[in-house]
Order: structure tokens, then C-alpha cells, then sequence
């Protein structure tokens, strides 16, 4: 089969950071599926571990994790899903990634693809989606409207702000905010073009990161934010969270830091920070790993019945190591607005 793939980590601009190969096909066993993949995204995550070093891999590495594929055989204890089944999903960072024709994938972290969207579309979607949706839900408390089916008021007079909204989490999150439970929605955005969209995906206010955000926000009455997304830049923005965080309020970041964060800001407000990794659950093979199956199959209904809007906005094709460096050379560039996806071998 097919497969892009690294042995050294090199430079983007390197022809040999990401090459073509060619792999064995793998088979399933237990509750792997072995999926072939139609469309692949690009997340942040992959140009982190793609990133210059000295390390060597003895045998190719294949990263990736964002595919929307078809489910050509299953392992024998596989029960949510068959042959022939459009799935999407983010993966396993332990595992081989979605960069190959062909991939093994434990069908409790897979959910059905949407059905209304194409594979472009769709590929775009797992990882931001299961990362703002946990980061929301299960980091920050977030309650939501049980029916998931229409705009909901249910925290009409608390407010998130989403730092960073026109990547890809914060596309997601600020739909899940404002569309599911009803938040007052502040996100940033640095460009004419990025604040645009985060109005068009349903943020009531939209300040620009770059400048002083405490000002912007009193400009807009807000005094402080119940909750912080922070999608961006964690050691700058930690002061500017500490300030405009309510006391007892609620801070997530999916950003790493590169210097100590100074913790005992928080104390006197007595706020939470928190840290979301998507691939906690599978990595640790948590009691809970499942619940990455349900997420994604409530973001394809939800998709499906046009409560979400699909956050795709560049395609390249084919899926080869050229356009796979392409896109990581986009990634790296860190102005990304919703998702780019590769499709087609």
C-alpha cells in the first residue's frame, strides 16, 4: 500500500522530511478496523511531532491523524461497525497514522461519518471536533441542552472566550458554544478575513488577540468571561487569562506552554485551569474510550441536520508526500483559517 512517511525530522522545506513508500497491508485483530483512507486532514499536532530533531526512526513513521475513510475488514471483536461503513475519525498518537491507503484503528475511538458531507468535508472534522467538544464538556463543565437539536438559551448569561477562533478547534468550539449551550460567544481573530468567519460560525463579538484584550472586552461591557478556550499561544495570552477570568471561572488551554505558567495567579480567584489532549483516552486506553465513538457520531448528526457548518477551506489532491509537505508548510505558517484536507490517491 501507499503511505508518506518520515525516518528523520527535518526542515518542512527538506524534500526528505515527508517521502513516499511503499508498506505491507496491515490486517485487524480484537477491535481494529482496517480502514481505506479517502481523505486526510492537517492539524498542528502533526507539523509538533514532525519538527526538527535529532532523533532517527529505525523503521518509517507514519504521522496523521484526521481520515474519513471506508471499513474494508474488521478484527473479531469488532461490534459498532461492518464492511462497506463511511467512518471518520482522529486516531491514536501511539499508533501508525491515517498518511497510508490502509489503516488499523480501534473502532471505539471511530464514529460514522456524516452523511450529507463529502470526504473532503468529513476529514476536516475528528480531531478539532472531539478536542473542542472535551475541552467544552469534560475540561471546563460546560452544560448543553440535552436534545442537541436546535440554538439553546441554556447559559444565556455566561460567557466563554475562545482565543484563537478561526483555526480549527476554535471553528468548532465557537459552534459548540454558541449553538449547543448557549454561551455569549468572544472569540479572536487578527484579520478582517478570520474575524469574518468567526461571525459567520455564530460568535456574538470578535477582538483581535494582538492587541489588549481586557480593553477590547470592556469596550464591549464584558468585564470578565466565565470560561477560556485557549487555542493560541498559552504563554502569551496566560496573563490576559488570569485578568479577565471570573473568580471561580474555568480555564482550558490545548496550547503547550514553553515556560512555566505562574499558577499562583490563580489562586486569589480561585479559577481552574485545565488542560485538554484529545489523544488522552486512547493513548492511556481509558475506561471511558468509547465516548470519542459517541462524540463523533453526535458532531456527524449534528452536522448532518445543519446545526454545525462544516469547517473545510482548502482541498489539494493527491494524497503524496509533495502535497503533504505542502500542507504542513501551511500548518507551520500558524494563520490557518477552519481546516485544509488532502484526498484522493
Amino acid at each position: 500500500m501507499k503511505a508518506i512517511a518520515l525516518t528523520k525530522y527535518l526542515p518542512i522545506n527538506n524534500p526528505e522530511s515527508l517521502v513516499d513508500i511503499e508498506l505491507e497491508m496491515p490486517h485487524p485483530i480484537n477491535r481494529d478496523l482496517l480502514v481505506k483512507v479517502d481523505a486526510i486532514s492537517v492539524n498542528p499536532v502533526d507539523t509538533k511531532i514532525r519538527a526538527p530533531k535529532p532523533q532517527v526512526e529505525e523503521t518509517p513513521k507514519i504521522l496523521g491523524w484526521d481520515a474519513c475513510g471506508t471499513v474494508v475488514s474488521v478484527g473479531e471483536g469488532v461490534s459498532l461497525f461492518q464492511e462497506g461503513d463511511k467512518v471518520f475519525y482522529a486516531g491514536d498518537i501511539t499508533r501508525s497514522g491515517s498518511n497510508a491507503e490502509f489503516q488499523l484503528i480501534d473502532e471505539r475511538i471511530v464514529g460514522r461519518a456524516p452523511s450529507s458531507l463529502s470526504i473532503e468535508q468529513s476529514a476536516a472534522v475528528p480531531l478539532t471536533a472531539l478536542t473542542a467538544w472535551e475541552a467544552l464538556i469534560d475540561r471546563l463543565g460546560i452544560s448543553l441542552d440535552g436534545s442537541f437539536t436546535s440554538p439553546t438559551q441554556v447559559q444565556s448569561n455566561k460567557s466563554i472566550l475562545i482565543i484563537g477562533g478561526a483555526g480549527g478547534v476554535g471553528s468548532i468550539a465557537i459552534q459548540i458554544a454558541s449553538q449547543l449551550a448557549g454561551l455569549k460567544v468572544i472569540a479572536t481573530a487578527s484579520t478582517a478575513e478570520s474575524l469574518a468567519w468567526c461571525e459567520e460560525l455564530g460568535a456574538d463579538h470578535v477582538i483581535n488577540h494582538y492587541h489588549e484584550m481586557p480593553t477590547q472586552l470592556m469596550d464591549l461591557g464584558i468585564s470578565d468571561c466565565d470560561y477560556i478556550l485557549c487555542c493560541n499561544n498559552t504563554d502569551m495570552h496566560f496573563d490576559t487569562m488570569v485578568e479577565v477570568i471570573k473568580p471561580q471561572g474555568k480555564i482550558c488551554s490545548i496550547v503547550d506552554n514553553t515556560k512555566p505558567l505562574e499558577l499562583q495567579k490563580l489562586k486569589a480567584k480561585s479559577a481552574t485551569f485545565v488542560w485538554e489532549f484529545m489523544f488522552t483516552r486512547a493513548k492511556f486506553q481509558t475506561e471511558d474510550m468509547i465516548e470519542q465513538h459517541h462524540i463523533l457520531n453526535e458532531v456527524a448528526r449534528l452536522l448532518d441536520e445543519g446545526v454545525f457548518k462544516p469547517t473545510l477551506k482548502e482541498t489539494l489532491s493527491p494524497i503524496n508526500a509533495e502535497n503533504l509537505r505542502l500542507a504542513h508548510e501551511k500548518v507551520e505558517a500558524g494563520n490557518m483559517i477552519g481546516k485544509l484536507v488532502i484526498s484522493g490517491w
